[in-house]
């Protein structure tokens, strides 16, 4: 049977806390990537189990600049698995309140898994006290009662992670990232962990492990007066409060841990799992040991299969794309949970700020899921609209005013009109939350397709799904906006630009090739598109991806189970495939294979 291929499209977003349910047994799944980071080895990891609340997911960019508050302690959580293969150590980085048990897990995880345990506290004194150079900038710091800058904290953690023993062993953070600008830093550097964990603690018990918290000057063991009291007299006597242990600096603290906390969640969402601290320390520690034991389980199982389901004669995927999370699952399930949709949003932003930060000018996105495509009877405008917020409040973060353009009435008279896609489009907009800030109306604005739209002040262009309409072409109105936007961004948002026949059923040719020729001139930053057999939208037999600047990846939808699927990786390809190169792929044939005719095979029905 042929493959066909079919556009992705999202169910309608409201801008209130509506969100959909998610399935408890929805996976992701995918091939992940080493990074070309030669001086560290650093790596994305392989099977992660995450923890999402049924908070919605947003972006870092959303965060700063709407201040949303999502709540995150859900009673309903709902857990999301990672495929990927991984051939390196594990890579662990655990977060906590003060207070929340996270010193004692430590101990615990080192002692199961042998991973090297990296502390700032740990690090900062080892470096004061070998005086190195770094130590000696942080003590000039420390002495005038300075906090010690990011980038020396950070200059102290990758110099550790970059030792011997942390990359044959793996390694457990502790505590860093504290700050969105220090993890920032660790993105940069291409380093990631495999697993980010949150003790989640509720801040009554926070406040009272403080409060009745006591250190022992003599061997700087933690008691606590009930929880966990002195073994003998002796040593109750000596205990001491610490300064920082009255209630009054513990609410401080915990107020600025959170925020710190909130700021860090969008970097490691997806790999994010938050565990329940207000337990014993063998209950909490039986959940974290079974989340890293089904990690390395899945690593071994995850390289068996890539050696049964990929072929020497295909290309590898693991150096495409950095940082992609898997394919989600279920995705023929309408509505879209709130999870799946912010999961493609964060993909497509990522590809296109990437691409923008390299200096491109001309960029086109191509998502194409059941609620993004206006052909069927689920597409939902208001998925479309929100990624279209996200992209523009994101780069309104980074300080650029960005133009969002909706193409207005095309045609004259009794003909005018416009595409039933972007009907009420420009309302939406207009009426959408856009955050507490007034980003709309200063950093971000709305207008039409356009020359005349383009002003001086604007820095970046989001076109709405341009299209051509019946009778009608929106190309040249695109080509006078480009022509003045010069050297500014513009980027399309899954748009339609081949020419449609007139009322009468000829298709538009004066100036037919120029237009394609204009069209093609926009290179793809994201594409990604179910593959379907032909003449079919049931079962999704598999899937194609691209994210800038990474190769074309096709992936393959396997049942594990009845109701259980995942996604392997077939092959990699540096240009867009041919109907032919997909299908020689899902047959495993070699690509320097001679061509022969294979029935159903030889061709996949759909726009590729």
């Amino acid at each position: 049977m042929a493959l066909a291929s079919v556009t992705m499209n999202f169910p309608f977003i409201s801008t209130h806390n509506n969100y959909h349910n998610l399935s408890s047994n929805l996976t992701f799944s995918s091939l992940c990537t080493n990074n070309n980071n030669p001086s560290s080895n650093f790596s994305p990891s392989s099977l992660n189990y995450i923890h999402f609340s049924s908070s919605t997911l947003y972006s870092k960019q959303l965060t700063v600049s709407r201040n949303v508050h999502r709540q995150t302690h859900s009673t309903k959580n709902h857990k999301i698995k990672v495929i990927c293969a991984r051939s390196e150590p594990l890579k662990v980085m655990i977060s906590g309140a003060p207070a929340s048990g996270k010193g004692t897990q430590c101990e615990l995880i080192v002692q199961k898994f042998g991973l090297v345990h990296i502390s700032t506290g740990d690090l900062l004194r080892a470096e004061l006290s070998a005086g190195t150079d770094i130590g000696n900038k942080a003590k000039e710091y420390m002495n005038s009662g300075r906090l010690v800058p990011d980038e020396i904290v950070t200059a102290m953690v990758t110099a550790r992670l970059s030792r011997e023993d942390a990359k044959e062993k793996g390694w457990l953070l502790d505590g860093y990232p504290r700050t969105l600008a220090q993890a920032e830093s660790l993105e940069r550097l291409n380093i990631r962990p495999d697993v980010y964990i949150v003790l989640d603690v509720p801040d009554e018990i926070l406040i009272d492990r403080c409060v009745g918290r006591r250190l022992d000057p003599l061997t700087g063991r933690i008691y606590h007066v009930t929880n966990f009291p002195p073994d003998t007299e002796e040593i109750k006597a000596r205990l001491i409060t610490r300064p920082d242990d009255t209630e009054e600096k513990v609410k401080s603290r915990l107020q600025i841990y959170k925020q710190n906390a909130e700021a860090i969640l969008p970097v490691y969402l997806n790999i994010m799992n938050k565990v329940d601290g207000n337990r014993g320390k063998d209950a909490v520690f039986e959940e974290v040991d079974s989340l890293l034991s089904r990690v390395k389980k899945e690593e071994q199982d995850a390289n068996k299969l890539e050696k049964s389901e990929i072929t020497s004669t295909q290309v590898d995927i693991a150096s495409s794309s950095k940082d992609w999370r898997g394919i989600p699952t279920r995705l023929n399930n309408i509505p879209h949970s709130r999870e799946i949709r912010e999961y493609f949003y964060t993909d497509v932003l990522q590809a296109t700020q990437r691409a923008v930060n390299d200096g491109k000018t001309r960029l086109k996105i191509e998502i194409s899921i059941p609620e993004l495509n206006p052909a069927t009877d689920v597409y939902r405008i208001g998925t479309l609209m929100e990624l279209i917020r996200v992209l523009a409040l994101s780069f309104a973060d980074d300080g650029k005013r960005v133009k969002v353009c909706v193409q207005g009435s095309m045609g004259e008279g009794a003909l005018a009109g416009m595409p039933l896609q972007l009907a009420g489009s420009r309302k939406i907009l207009e009426y959408m939350d856009w955050g507490d800030y007034g980003a709309l109306g200063t950093f971000v604005n709305i207008g039409s397709i356009g020359g005349k739209e383009v002003e001086k002040q604007d820095d970046l262009f989001i076109l709405v799904a341009p299209q051509n309409a019946v009778g009608n072409c929106i190309i040249d109105d695109m080509r006078a906006m480009t022509d003045a936007a010069g050297n500014r961004p513009v980027i399309l948002v899954n748009p339609k630009l081949k020419d449609l026949p007139g009322s009468s059923g000829i298709m538009q040719t004066m100036g037919r090739d120029k237009r394609l020729e204009y069209a093609a001139s926009f290179e793809i930053c994201y594409h990604f598109r179910l593959l379907y057999y032909a003449g079919t939208q049931y079962p999704i037999m598999g899937a194609l991806r691209m994210s800038y600047p990474y190769p074309y990846e096709l992936y393959k939808r396997v049942d594990e189970s009845p109701g259980k699927e995942k996604y392997i990786p077939l092959a990699t390809f540096a240009n867009r495939p041919s109907i032919d190169e997909m299908n020689d792929a899902f047959e495993g044939k070699s690509r320097n294979q001679e061509k022969k005719a294979v029935g159903f095979w030889g061709f996949l029905s759909g726009i590729l």
